[in-house]
């Protein structure tokens, strides 16, 4: 075993499959393949297993990446540290539903790592994905939200497939509408007044299930409705078309402007906002950084009430 073949693991794993990799490492194909199989054969396991669509981490390949990761990282303190060389390029990856506060602890990570060389992923990407990423450790961590109408699926998911959710916070549900909306005005919203204006909500692509959408309520049918993939469009349309949607009440303002505001919606649901990571796995002192940013954005940005 090598440290270099350790970071073919974990550049194939990034990748999702060998071939693209291979380019992203300027080595052949075969030759990738080759170094796989040299340390499956050595340690006597399948680290990856192999379908036309690619490539997906085995159970014996999550808990060798794991180790993969702490070896690497270690190795990289070690050479700072006695041989003042310049530390490698590091690579850290989260997925996440459409937080702020979750590209807002990216920013303030991204900041205070100093080095010359990195290479960071931010997912904002569907309620599956999220979940099939942080299985497949193309992310260390998935940030998604939990309630009493979509838990015992998601926490099936979560069980069958080795994933530990930890909470961060709870709130109430809130309305995030545009700060002239004819409602804006008002303390407390109903699903009657919003019933003449149109439901933003993000899609789910073939997992559009009820249990995997982003927004509270998904179950109650709107007269206007509109799918979105992504942050700033459904935004955009809340402006645009005196639309709203459904969320959990913490805004940013750096991200999102001061035209959007959060109004509470009268509803008894609670959500339940956490991070999900693989058990199999020991989060790296990035991972852990990012969560410790996760928590310090969102205990200055919840309302008092909800603070958990």
């Amino acid at each position: 075993m090598t440290l270099q073949q350790l970071k073919y693991i974990i550049e194939i794993v990034n990748s999702g499959s060998i071939s693209t990799a291979a380019q992203k490492l300027f080595i052949s194909q075969p030759s990738l393949s080759n170094a796989v199989k040299s340390l499956e054969q050595e340690f006597g396991i399948e680290i990856f297993i192999r379908t036309n669509r690619g490539v997906s981490l085995s159970s014996d390949g999550q808990n060798f990446l794991s180790y993969a990761r702490q070896i690497l990282e270690q190795t990289d303190l070690l050479e700072k540290h006695y041989l003042n060389k310049k530390p490698s390029r590091r690579l850290f990856a989260i997925s996440t539903q459409h937080y702020a506060f979750s590209v807002n602890a990216f920013v303030n990570l991204i900041r205070d790592y100093a080095e010359d060389e990195y290479e960071f992923t931010l997912r904002e990407t569907k309620t599956h994905e999220i979940l099939d990423d942080v299985k497949d450790m193309r992310s260390e961590i998935g940030v998604i939200y939990l309630s009493s109408f979509n838990e015992q699926v998601i926490n099936k998911i979560l069980h069958d497939n080795d994933l530990i959710f930890i909470e961060l916070f709870r709130t109430s549900p809130y309305i995030f509408m545009s700060s002239r909306h004819p409602l804006a005005h008002k303390k407390s919203i109903n699903f009657s007044d919003l019933e003449p204006y149109p439901c933003l909500s993000f899609e789910q692509g073939t997992h559009n299930s009820f249990y995997f959408s982003e927004e509270i309520h998904s179950t109650i049918s709107h007269k206007k409705s509109i799918r979105v993939s992504d942050r700033a469009t459904l935004f955009n349309l809340v402006i645009g078309l005196n639309g709203y949607t459904i969320s959990t009440g913490v805004l940013s303002e750096d991200l999102n402007g001061s035209n959007i505001i959060s109004v509470p919606l009268a509803s008894s649901e609670i959500i339940r906002v956490g991070y999900v990571y693989n058990k199999h796995t020991h989060l790296s002192s990035l991972a852990k950084n990012y969560i410790k940013k996760l928590r310090h954005y969102i205990s200055m940005s919840v309302m008092p009430q909800n603070k958990k």
